[in-house]
């Protein structure tokens, strides 16, 4: 399959990638740099915003700019023409769930709008349970934890009709993704069940997306693939990648056809040589679902 490496990137922890319709341009977040870039689609023109603070995660807002999960909260970020970002806080778990050495990870908007994401301790050697997730609205505010005791939170997404979603923990420790019923009238999970445990598979399940046909597509951190799961939880496809440390996927372009996958290099902001850190493009021959922006 040809895979094709966005020239001029390079993250020392990509991830967060989403494809924003209305601009018909992808975004992806680099955490530690705390940098959020964007490609246009038409000419591959890259730009890049420098934030105050990390960014985990992102979605596109129904009134214009982001929705972003980070160190200190959720905020509504609006990027500025001179690579600023100007970042309004909208909510924030109390310290004592949100304390030092955390942030929030991973996160995405339900179908309905609802923007979701959940907390971690960044250092992943002390393999403490405090991560929770959570939900933000604009007309309900912060709601959660309604996970707890998460390691490192990830993968989250949701199926074709928004009935199930998915939560995978990522730390070692864990390698497991969770399915939920989902209320899509209440905006709550229900019903906890394993969809995968993959402690004996090779690597750990990272950021995920889910296609037109209802799979399940996972980064196999540390695996160097790309694994699509059915709804029935069976393996059907493996993709094997350049770098070990794939971190999210998710599905864009015009046609909703495209996979851009970010990545991680171990060696941080200096650099590793190969493909550690890029971030690429790539068309599996399936079809995407459009996200819904925050507050749509």
């Amino acid at each position: 399959m040809e895979m094709q490496r966005i020239a001029g990137v390079h993250c020392a922890t990509g991830e967060c990638p989403i494809w924003h319709a209305g601009e018909q341009s992808w975004y992806w977040v680099d955490i530690p740099a705390r940098r959020i870039w964007r490609m246009a689609h038409a000419d591959g023109a890259l730009r890049r915003w420098q934030a105050d603070e990390m960014v985990a995660c992102i979605a596109a807002a129904a009134g214009g700019g982001l929705v972003a999960g980070m160190e200190t909260g959720i905020y509504h970020l609006d990027l500025n023409d001179d690579g600023g970002v100007a970042a309004q806080r909208l909510a924030a778990p109390p310290p004592h769930e949100l304390g030092e050495g955390m942030r929030f990870n991973d996160g995405r908007c339900d179908r309905q709008g609802r923007f979701w994401s959940g907390t971690m301790f960044m250092d992943m050697g002390a393999a403490r349970e405090v991560g929770g997730l959570y939900r933000y609205s604009r007309d309900g505010g912060l709601h959660g934890p309604v996970v707890t005791r998460l390691l490192t939170q990830n993968g989250l997404a949701f199926s074709p009709d928004g009935r199930t979603m998915y939560l995978s923990d990522s730390h070692p420790r864990r390698r497991v993704v969770w399915a939920y019923d989902y209320d899509i009238e209440a905006g709550l999970p229900s019903r906890e069940r394993v969809f995968l445990d993959l402690a004996q598979q090779k690597g750990r399940p990272d950021g995920a997306a889910v296609d037109a046909d209802g799979c399940y597509w996972t980064c196999a951190n540390d695996g160097g693939l790309l694994q699509r799961f059915t709804p029935q939880g069976a393996l059907d496809r493996e993709i094997a990648l350049p770098m070990a440390k794939p971190s999210m996927c998710a599905f864009g372009g015009p046609d909703l056809q495209t996979l851009l996958v970010t990545s991680i290099d171990p060696a941080g902001a200096g650099g590793s040589e190969g493909d550690a850190g890029a971030v690429l493009l790539l068309r599996p021959g399936v079809q995407g679902i459009a996200e819904t922006p925050f507050g749509a």
